[in-house]
């Protein structure tokens, strides 16, 4: 029986079978998994925002959808993945809070939804499955060894993407 790692938030890691990777507290963040289908190398981000600012130095890349991808990319290279390759699930993305107006500043979740697909695609990973929006918050469990994305939330119980 392998290890459990606990990624925080705006903070990303990875694992091989037969340890997996788990986050807690995906409101408007997004799980991003990562999965190098030969090797079995996974990683897994928890991003809070869309994109990182322009105009200073990135102190924790994995905060950011667009660097949260290119930080994870490197590291599993570091590891041996064939990048060439990935995979990706991704959940979370939840409107949390009411806001009036619609001003698209409150719609966090959304945004972060639509950069890290936008982001996957430019670094030409393939999205398999994804599990985001709504208004509830998500606990996921990633399974390298079988790519297996177990999603958790209060009011609808568990899922398997």
């Amino acid at each position: 029986m392998g290890e459990l790692f606990q990624v925080g938030m705006g903070d990303y890691k990875l694992a091989k079978p037969p340890d997996k990777l788990i986050t807690a507290g995906l409101g408007s963040c997004i799980g991003i998994c990562l999965l190098d289908p030969k090797s079995r190398i996974a990683c897994m981000s928890h991003i809070m925002l869309p994109c990182s600012p322009n105009d200073k130095p990135i102190g924790n890349p994995g905060k950011y959808a667009d660097s949260a991808i290119i930080a994870a990319l490197d590291a599993m290279k570091k590891m041996g993945a064939d990048t060439d390759h990935l995979v990706a699930k991704i959940a979370g993305g939840a409107q949390m809070f009411r806001f009036s107006g619609n001003s698209s500043i409150f719609r966090i979740g959304e945004r972060n939804a639509i950069a890290v697909e936008e982001n996957l695609e430019k670094n030409k990973i393939r999205l398999l499955n994804k599990d985001i929006g709504g208004n509830v918050g998500r606990t996921i469990i990633f399974d390298p060894a079988n790519g297996e994305l177990s999603i958790r939330t209060i009011k609808e119980g568990q899922k398997v993407i």
